[in-house]
């Protein structure tokens, strides 16, 4: 401890210069071996003196790796969106490196009591070092601690004479994830780079320091993936989670920066806690906060602990590590973002500086696990034996996910919580469980396995917020204050996805078969010797895959907008329709090998009778043309929504979108696209678009374009001078009953006296006049669809919605456009999280997606954004319908 606040004293003491760099020597006072190679021998620059490309951080990891291989190893596991590696480096003593194996397999062992014994396991805690991961940039522009590491392995390697670092060493393995997001911190170093000068400026008005759109923090497609880790739809997360449940770290961080006017936060984490975390991770939190804190505190550092980065969504890599049973925690240093800036206090803070700092933390965090690596070995055994003593315990005690009509849904869900470490099993038979009969094909989770604290975070409806918490962001919301809640309140994955689950009280027991890790499962193709068409059923996510397929390889196909009956099988509305005498002759073995890759199930018929429904001539059904799709692109378009959205769309679907920056839609010739997407926007799509901007999408909607709005995008819909939709955005619904006083006339200078009686008066009394709704936090809310229009072809009859901030709108009147989907009623509406009273009443009813014509064109509003973070999965096949059907309904003159 002592050599470790020496070395901290050293790097805080140490005089900066202009360039942001401390004077040579960086650590006065410490040895070290001049085998292994310092940064500035490698890179050409010292620690903390330039902002360092994925790829020079990549170089110097291989080079620590060449110069000790008894003593770090790489390796990669995930390749990001544009080709960069994902690497993390094994740090450790000699012996414990040449028995690496043996290591992994005894974490397992000890993630899994029911083949491990309490006397086995006490052998392996005995023997075995703990590991300590330590995570770095998730978000690209969070730059400092992608440098911190390079600088932490480079001390664990090279000190010499450091008891400490012995210690470290010989009793712990630190696996080091230099860099999260290698494709954002690209982007931001770039930036970086081209608009630095003689001299890197403080000021914040500084290009260096202005960020174009759409900034480094997200990836390729522009996800937060700190947000990404229980739905794993990008590469670089699933790998992650791979690697994790091959070592099953004790401690887990995940090192971030914030705000620049602030300075360094470390764990204990602030209130609301999920309630599915145990009680000796709370403790232990307060561990490595005690430690880091006699760091900071022995030298000066300012810091602070508690507040703002709370512990109850489960998607941060702060987070989602406590539900394996390790310690996961979040370390966040004021940015400089860039080599110095100036802060509010006027102190110009220096890149080296925000550098030293998350090094220290992550030598407290290596020296903490080390300290108590019997401690944290025995807690992560009694973890697991706890949960699954819980998951026999509690009412709970299994879940059932029938075989079901949107069986796309269901197979992804299953796969996606076997990726997380969730023990899943398939039927093969009919069985009878629950109090119900469940067909061959549906999924069955018992609760007793170590997972079981995983599962109820997951699959609960709702997770409960600590009453006392609530209560206390009732009486700040009452005074205007913002509510503390730093994320959405509900995620449950069958909610988001729309899959129906069942919760048993007992046991289910059977043999079953074991679920693979995997998205997607293969469709099924029936073929007929004299087919005439194929028909592919509008159930799920595979259809629409093969839909869009069809059309980029070429094909012909139509869409029915109802219901139809042919042979006695009943086909939902949206049922795709592909005619052999409309199409090439390879039709038939395409569709075999397309319902395998797209997971459709495409059925052949020897005729086109129906006996129920339109025939396949009818003006009910519309011929789907080969799509083009553009979106909204670049300031001031929200770049999470965009991305979102283009990802959907792209990875999900596999339907190439092309973005237009937004400054070119004013006056863009846009008659070859069949959609335009307008994503959430930070400002106004009216004011940046302008009146040539507005007219020219009126005039392309009108000449047969389908426009698409997204979240508050639909706010230019709904503005009266604009009037796409016949919706308009609401105030605050008030209750004239507890109305008080008299409205004040800002031009007389004396108003009607008033008497407040009581506090409840008062606080009606200080509202503002005409405020929106309070801003909802992010919760899932359910939505009804109206079966007979188009849009809702193969869509469940109740959606459940992420609602987040505070639009509200009115429903469109009858003959006027469609509520295609509206919220249900006050005591129906709730399906998971938190929801301010005044909100669910005035919520209840008003439109989730409306629909209107406009000359040849289509104007589709979603008054929320429905790929939000991409786990919406639930939604998408009516956001699929806007695109497709949509387009299959407009009539442009080409």
């Amino acid at each position: 401890m002592l050599r470790l606040l020496a070395l901290a004293c050293a790097l805080i003491c140490a005089p900066a210069v202009a360039g942001g760099e401390y004077e040579s020597p960086l650590w006065p006072g410490t040895t070290y071996d001049p085998a292994v190679p310092t940064i500035e021998s490698v890179l050409g620059y010292a620690p903390g003196s330039r902002i360092s490309h994925p790829s020079e951080v990549m170089r110097y990891f291989e080079a620590l790796a060449s110069a000790a291989p008894d003593r770090m190893q790489l390796a990669q596991y995930a390749t990001s969106w544009q080709g960069r590696p994902l690497i993390y480096a094994v740090v450790t003593n000699e012996q414990n490196l040449a028995r690496i194996d043996e290591i992994k397999a005894g974490m397992q062992a000890l993630q899994d009591p029911r083949e491990t014994s309490a006397d086995a396991a006490a052998a392996l805690i005995d023997s075995l070092p703990a590991v300590t991961w330590l995570s770095y940039s998730v978000h690209g522009n969070e730059i400092s601690p992608a440098d911190a590491a390079m600088v932490t392995a480079y001390h664990l390697l090279a000190a010499q004479g450091d008891a400490r670092v012995d210690a470290i060493m010989n009793e712990t393995v630190v696996v080091i994830d230099p860099v999260q997001n290698p494709d954002g911190r690209a982007r931001f170093v770039s930036h970086f780079e081209n608009n630095t000068g003689l001299v890197p400026s403080s000021d914040r008005l500084a290009a260096e320091h202005d960020e174009p759109w759409p900034g480094g923090r997200t990836n390729h497609y522009l996800f937060d993936m700190n947000r990404d880790w229980f739905i794993l739809t990008q590469p670089e997360t699933r790998g992650r989670v791979a690697a994790l449940q091959e070592w099953y770290p004790v401690a887990f961080v995940d090192a971030h920066e914030m705000g620049s006017d602030s300075t360094y936060y470390f764990s204990p984490e602030a209130k609301p806690f999920n309630p599915h975390i145990a009680a000796d991770q709370r403790a232990s939190l307060e561990l490595f906060g005690l430690t880091n804190a006699g760091l900071f505190d022995g030298f000066g550092i300012d810091y602070f602990t508690r507040e703002i980065f709370d512990a109850l969504y489960p998607g941060y890599g702060a987070s989602w590590p406590l539900y394996f049973g390790s310690i996961a925690m979040t370390y966040e240093q004021a940015s400089a973002r860039g080599l110095r800036v100036r802060q509010y206090d006027g102190n110009d803070m220096h890149y080296s500086e925000t550098v030293r700092n998350h090094f220290v933390a992550s030598m407290g965090t290596a020296e903490t696990v080390q300290a108590n690596r019997r401690k944290f070995l025995r807690d992560f055994y009694d973890y697991q034996v706890s949960a699954i003593a819980e998951g026999r315990r509690e009412r709970t005690k299994a879940y059932v996910i029938p075989a079901q009509n949107d069986q796309d849904a269901a197979d992804k869900l299953a796969g996606l919580l076997v990726m997380q470490g969730v023990e899943v099993g398939k039927t093969t038979r009919e069985i009878r469980a629950c109090g119900n009969e469940y067909a061959p094909g549906s999924y069955v989770i018992n609760l007793d396995q170590p997972a079981k604290r995983l599962l109820r975070t997951l699959m609960d409806s709702d997770v409960p917020i600590d009453e006392r918490f609530m209560e206390e962001q009732e009486r700040r919301r009452a005074k205007g204050l913002y509510a503390e809640l730093y994320d959405v309140t509900a995620w449950s994955l069958p909610l988001m996805m729309n899959v129906d689950t069942d919760t048993c009280t007992r046991r289910v027991a059977g043999d079953f078969e074991a679920v693979a890790p995997e998205f997607q499962q293969p469709g099924s193709f029936t073929a007929k010797a004299n087919a005439v068409s194929y028909l592919v059923p509008w159930t799920g996510a595979g259809a629409v895959r093969l839909a869009v397929a069809a059309l980029q390889a070429g094909y012909v196909i139509k869409t029915t907008d109802k219901a139809f009956t042919h042979q006695g099988a009943r086909y939902p509305a949206g049922t795709v329709i592909i005619d052999v005498a409309d199409n090439a002759a390879s039709l038939g073995d395409w569709l075999s090998d397309a319902a395998i890759t797209t997971g459709a199930d495409v059925i052949a018929v020897a005729d086109t009778w129906v006996t129920d429904g339109p025939n396949f001539g009818s003006q009910n059904v519309q011929r789907l043309p080969s799509l083009e799709v553009a979106i909204a692109w670049d300031d001031p378009v929200s770049p999470y929504s965009a991305g979102n959205t283009r990802f959907v769309i792209e990875q999900q679907f596999g339907l190439p979108v092309t973005p237009i920056r937004l400054s070119r839609l004013g006056r863009a010739d846009l008659r070859r696209y069949h959609v335009l997407i307008l994503p959430e926007v930070y400002g106004s799509y009216r004011s940046e678009l302008g009146a040539e901007g507005i007219e020219n999408l009126t005039d392309w909607v009108a000449d047969g374009g389908v426009l698409i709005t997204l979240g508050n995008a639909t706010r230019l819909a709904a503005d009266p001078g604009v009037d796409w939709l016949p919706i308009r955005r609401e105030y605050a619904a008030v209750d004239e009953d507890t109305e008080s006083g008299s409205e004040a006339d800002a031009e007389e200078t004396l108003v009607e006296g008033s008497v407040i009686e009581d506090d409840e008066a008062y606080a009606v009394a200080i509202e503002g006049v005409e405020s929106t709704p309070d801003s909802v936090p992010g919760v899932l809310l359910r939505a009804k669809r109206d079966p007979d229009h188009w849009l809702a072809a193969g869509v469940a009859e109740t959606l459940n919605v992420l609602v987040r901030g505070s639009d509200v709108y009115t429903p469109a009147k009858l003959g006027e456009a469609t509520n295609v989907v509206r919220f249900e009623a006050p005591d129906e509406l709730l399906a998971g999280g938190y929801l301010w009273a005044e909100n669910a009443d005035q919520l209840a009813y008003k439109p989730f997606v409306v629909h209107d014509s406009a000359g040849r064109g289509q104007i589709i509003g979603f008054t929320c954004d429905p790929t939000v973070r991409a786990y919406l999965d639930g939604l998408n096949i009516i956001f699929m319908n806007a695109i497709i059907r949509g387009a299959a309904h407009a009539r442009p003159v080409r």
